[in-house]
This record gives C-alpha cells, structure tokens and sequence, in this order.
C-alpha cells in the first residue's frame, strides 16, 4: 500500500517543489492550498501524470478553525491514513513595516495562519499520528515543518514574519518531545534564500547580496532543494535526530572573519 502525505501550501514555490520529491519516492499525495481547485488543476496534474500519484486538492485557509477541520478529514477520509505531514503553507506580511510602525491588525493577520494555523492542524494530525502508532507500532509517521532563515535572523521591516518562524522552530522541539513517546519523529528544515514566486518582488536585492559573498555557494536555493532534504526525512534517511533543525541556506549562517 502506498503511502500518503499531505503537504500544506503544496501545489506551488517551496510546497510544488516537496510535492514533486515525494511523488517520485512513491507516495500519494494531499495537497492544500487556499486558492479553488481549479487554480491548481495544471500543478495537480503535473503531479498524477510525470509521476503516477493519486492526488486530491484539500482546499482551505489553514488560518480558519474550519478549514482545518476539513482539510485533515477528506484527507484521512480518502487516504485512511497519513504518513507524512510537510506544514509548509505560510504568507509574507502584506507591507513591510518596520518593527515600531507594525500594528495589531498586520501581526494578528500572519500569525495566524503562519504560526496558530500551522500548530492547530499539527496537533490534530498529530493526535491521530499517535493513535494508529498505538495501534501498530510499525505504522510509518512523521512531521516535517519547513520554517525560514527569518526564524534566527532578523529582519526588522517584517517581524511579524520572524516570529512565526521562530514560534515554528519552538513547535518543532515541543511535538517531537509529545510524540517522542510512541516513535514519530517531528524535523524543522529552516530554508535560506530560495527562487521563489514569494521572493520574486527581492530578486533583484538577492542576487546582488549573493554575488557579494552573502552565501558560500553563489545560487539561490530551488524548492528541489527542499524537496530533496524532505524526501530524505520522509524516507528515513536522518534518522535518531528527532527534534532537529536541518538549515538548507547555502553556507548563509556560517560566521566568517
């Protein structure tokens, strides 16, 4: 039987790229996003043809108690059971303010999908996760959050931002000690600078600081990237390193003289 993995925010940037590396290692796919099915019908499609994969559009705002709820159960409902949840769904502030212009309404508005959202759907997922593990402890389950450099370095223009990252890098070690008990291992893999549709309006900034010497490997980092380095965790691949932060930034947090 095939395995199944829902990733949130998976049918474009970061989430298409880890859709794509689960998809070739095998596992049916549930991928949400807030955009109407039919939005995402060429990226869902890509997905069933290039690499065989049954693939259901779980449609939703994960900000929205609701839509949580529906998520998860068409996801269950269809697939019975899920291996494999990537929280990858998040949004940039709507302006970038600097921190003592920032108002309630702008932070209240990105925390909560980024980090409120994305904790309540884990801990539903989570609970579930745990009972089949009861159940039968060879049942196959792991967490993956993919959070962002912005979790450890600041950026005073959008700290909103930072702050979720960094809330999620906190929900990493707090899930992985919940589930640490019946062997689900929960990761955080904290991307640096990657070619993205949400980075698209800094391209410009970006390549100049990274011709500059910001990274030691002089690219920007591709969702394939990421999607590599979650098909490896999904796979097994890093295992007894439950809780940890994997930091695909390009050599960006390395301290240099």
């Amino acid at each position: 039987m095939k395995k199944a993995a829902l990733i949130t925010g998976g049918s474009r940037g970061i989430g298409y790229g880890i859709a794509e590396a689960l998809a070739k290692e095998g596992f049916n796919l549930a991928i949400n996003g807030v955009r109407e099915e039919k939005e995402a019908t060429a990226a869902l499609d890509n997905l069933r043809q290039r690499y065989n994969a049954e693939v259901i559009y779980c449609q939703g705002n994960i900000g929205e108690a609701e839509d949580r709820t529906r998520i998860v159960e068409k996801a269950y409902a269809h697939f019975r059971t899920i291996n494999v949840l990537v929280n990858n769904a998040g949004i940039a502030p709507k302006v970038r303010n600097d921190i003592l212009a920032l108002t309630e309404d702008a932070y209240d508005y990105l925390m909560n999908i980024n980090l409120k959202g994305t904790f309540f759907l884990t801990q539903e997922v989570a609970r579930r996760m745990r009972a089949t593990k009861q159940a039968d402890p060879h049942a196959e389950a792991c967490i993956i959050s993919i959070t962002s450099i912005s979790a450890e370095v600041a950026s005073i223009n959008r700290a909103e931002y930072c702050l979720s990252k960094a809330g999620l890098g906190m929900m990493t070690k707090l899930f992985a000690t919940a589930l640490g008990e019946v062997n689900i291992p929960v990761y955080e893999v904290r991307p640096g600078i990657i070619e993205t549709d949400m980075t698209s309006g800094v391209k410009e900034k970006y390549d100049k600081l990274i011709g500059e010497g910001l990274t030691l490997e002089k690219r920007w980092g591709r969702p394939e990237d990421i999607g590599r380095i979650v098909a490896a965790l999904a796979r097994g691949d890093i295992p007894y390193a439950t809780g940890q932060v994997i930091s695909p930034d390009g050599g960006m947090g390395v301290r240099r003289l």
